[in-house]
């Protein structure tokens, strides 16, 4: 075992470098990079090669440990915004209150029945609940990296690893001390509150010196960049540290609101210091992640035996459903993304260091009793860090290895929209299809635009649309439409090229500002709109035909125009003159496209629906939404 200091330094660079080509191999192979963690810290643990053992860190892995979850949940709460939230507000507002209260309550039933050992209290059960209530941003972040979902699931899972890794961790806290007979004891309620609120306040005024210097250090000369990400990051260690000096765990409740509150304000620097914190959380993440794993004994694991899967099966294919589908009733999730986030629970860093505190915690208790009672300290230890950890390895290895392949079986990974080009044309166009529920992103690099859009509220991806990585990283690969918007003809011709050559982007649509250009894209196969001849033809409709040029101008408001194809099998077979009763009122068939028709016609009450054929409604807006779920089938 390496427990030597001579060998700590390259120990400790040797487990980071093994964190990074983790997250290399996990970005390659597109799945949560925690799984490869947790095999690494197996691997050169005590259940593997044995190099990382219990006194390999002596004392300082819990203070390293909790300085990592401050950065971490730092930065998992400096990204989460207030308008995304918006998104879903009432399933995330019950996911967090109600969906945490069943997972606690039903995870604490799971553990007391499983176990019939007399040594599983009740309050040593609610306590393995607290912890499990926590999934967090360790875990749910590089599963969203991979799998792209929609902003209203993606906005409720990130809050509710925020929220429920402070709570749980003060939650678990409170409970301890009715668990540990050395600890004072105090009112769980008053306890809670002491800790919720040290945590709020000391997170805030962090925040609010943060935001100051931020502007000090922007108007001083120097490397202002640089300043403002080392402020940033100390601010996060000075929150946890700080509040955890006040009351015990209120640190996590700190780092989380001062990350909320500084990365929901505009400041200076705000992608350098983005970009930095991302970095810096992907080492500390790994590195932690990595050494807890090692650290654990596979005796642990094996002492909980068949009552710890009876836990982890109770938690992942009961409770966990049972939390989300209460949480999002009456929401607009549909039942696949529902299923989708019954299946992502994983559980991640809080409830691994902490459960490792109180398991030291209790078997140093057991060492100032003696007799029967030291004998149930260190049996529930164990039975504490097996469960939590067994948990962990469980929802870590299978919901985060196979959450990409649930998304595409459950079809919730929406195809993006990817809007080239962020100026009036881009924006105006970015604002009808995110009308219709389209899911789109805008590529830009001129700082101006970029900052419009952002404030018209739009996913921007700040860069080059001509370059092949800047593309990826906005989502390429999982695109249905790129429209090249620019008013520069060459780099559109280029994007539509990049597009369908390089991710083979199912439609391709370019701006031709000069008209004379709109052979050269359309030999590429790419469907062009001529701006000189788009506004020729809107100008042509207000002369002839006035009335269908202003209610296609105000579509959005009152009516609405879709293309949707035929799978509902109810409708398939049917003519026109039965399907046309089935739809809801306002919504008319105006056209229909197939296999069999070359181009869009207008049908008879005679023509009958084939799967797979294309139809356009038309009428009053929330009438056309309603029918396109039906003709979907969704």
């Amino acid at each position: 075992m390496a427990g030597s200091s001579g060998l700590l330094i390259p120990l400790v660079a040797g487990i980071i470098g093994l964190g990074v080509l983790a997250q290399v191999l996990a970005a390659r192979l597109r799945v949560p990079s925690i799984i490869f963690y947790l095999l690494v810290g197996v691997i050169i643990g005590q259940p593997g090669l044995n190099i990382i053992g219990d006194g390999t860190f002596g004392g300082a892995l819990s203070a390293i440990v909790g300085l990592a979850v401050a950065i971490i949940v730092f930065e998992g709460a400096y990204h989460l915004r207030f308008d995304r939230l918006r998104e879903a507000p009432a399933a995330t507002f019950r996911l967090v209150t109600v969906g945490a209260a069943i997972a606690l309550v039903g995870t604490a039933i799971a553990v007391k029945f499983a176990f019939s050992s007399a040594a599983v209290s009740w309050n040593l059960a609610f306590l393995i609940g607290a912890l499990l209530v926590a999934t967090g941003p360790t875990v749910i972040t590089p599963i969203l990296d991979v799998v792209p979902v929609r902003d209203r699931v993606a906005a409720a899972l990130e809050t509710e690893g925020i929220v429920n890794d402070v709570t749980a961790a003060i939650i678990a806290v409170v409970i301890f001390e009715t668990v540990n007979p050395v600890a004072s004891s105090e009112g769980l309620l008053r306890a809670f509150a002491l800790r919720l609120g040290t945590g709020l306040l000391v997170g805030l005024i962090v925040a609010g010196v943060l935001y100051y210097l931020l502007q000090y250090v922007d108007l001083s000369p120097g490397d202002a960049p640089r300043n403002s990400r080392l402020l940033v990051l100390a601010g996060a260690l000075i929150a946890y540290a700080g509040a955890n000096t006040i009351a015990t765990e209120a640190g996590v409740a700190a780092a989380a609101t001062a990350g909320m509150a500084l990365g929901n304000v505009d400041h200076p620097y705000e992608e350098d210091i983005e970009e930095f914190k991302g970095d810096i959380t992907l080492l500390v993440l790994s590195f932690v992640f990595i050494a807890l794993a090692a650290q654990l004994e596979p005796a642990s694991l094996i002492d909980v035996g068949l009552a710890g899967i009876i836990v982890v099966l109770a938690v992942a294919l009961f409770i966990r459903p049972l939390l989300v589908f209460v949480s999002t009733v009456g929401d607009r999730f549909t039942t696949n993304e529902k299923l989708f986030v019954s299946f992502v629970g994983p559980r991640g860093i809080i409830p691994a260091s902490v459960a490792t505190l109180f398991a030291v915690e209790l078997n140093a208790a057991a060492e100032e009793v003696t007799g029967a009672q030291a004998e149930l300290l260190g049996t529930q230890a164990d039975i504490l860090l097996g469960t939590v950890f067994l948990v962990i390895f469980a929802t870590a290895l299978f919901e985060g290895g196979l959450a990409r392949f649930i998304a595409e079986k459950l079809d919730v990974i929406p195809m993006r929209v990817i809007i080239v080009g962020g100026g009036q044309v881009g924006r105006a166009l970015a604002a009808r299809l995110e009308d219709r529920g389209e899911n789109v992103v805008i590529i830009e690099q001129e700082e101006e635009s970029v900052e419009r859009a952002r404030n018209e509220g739009y996913a921007v991806e700040i860069g080059d649309g001509t370059d092949t990585d800047t593309l990826r990283s906005a989502g390429a690969e999982n695109a249905k439409t790129v429209v090249a918007a620019t008013g520069d003809d060459d780099a559109n011709l280029l994007v539509s090229q990049l597009a369908s050559s390089k991710f083979g982007v199912e439609r391709v649509i370019a701006r031709a500002n000069n008209p004379d250009n709109v052979e050269a894209f359309e030999d590429l196969g790419v469907r062009t709109i001529s701006s000189a001849m788009a506004t020729a033809w809107a100008i042509d409709n207000q002369i002839e035909r006035p009335a269908i040029a202003h209610w296609m101008t105000d579509v959005g408001r009152s009516g609405d125009v879709q293309e949707v194809e035929v799978k509902n099998q109810e409708l398939i077979g049917k003519p026109i003159r039965d399907v046309g009763p089935m739809l809801p009122d306002a919504c008319l068939v105006a056209l229909v496209s197939g296999e069999l028709h070359e181009n869009a016609e207008v049908p008879t009450a005679d023509y009958i629906l084939e799967e797979g054929d294309m139809v356009t409604l038309l009428g009053r807006r929330e009438s056309v939404r309603d029918g396109m779920k039906m003709v979907s089938g969704d």
